[in-house]
């Protein structure tokens, strides 16, 4: 049987003010994005120029950079954008800002 999760179960604490980078807008990345940010976390969204999807980030009042910059100044990255785009966003925006420390998701 699936375990359910509540707020108490989790301490936002733990991530200790660290700045995340969230590297795709879709149903996931929207999501996670919000909710990050609704719950005081500091997000960064990292998203192409040309993306459809800026927009809509920025009109959520959310930050929004390329993918290489918001990589290079989070401490956490969450590779939230398709598949078939993951191994290019990986090797050109999150790889070379990668140092010591920083959580890769």
């Amino acid at each position: 049987m699936a375990k359910i999760y509540y707020d108490k179960d989790a301490d936002l604490k733990d991530l200790g003010g660290r700045k995340i980078a969230i590297l795709g807008y879709g149903s996931q990345g929207h999501a996670h994005a919000l909710n990050l940010r609704d719950s005081g976390q500091s997000v960064v969204v990292g998203l192409p120029e040309g993306s459809r999807s800026r927009a809509r980030a920025e009109a959520e009042k959310l930050r929004v950079l390329t993918p290489a910059a918001a990589a290079a100044e989070a401490d956490i990255v969450m590779i939230l954008a398709p598949d078939t785009a993951q191994p290019k966003l990986y090797r050109e925006a999150v790889q070379p800002g990668l140092r010591g420390g920083k959580t890769l998701m």
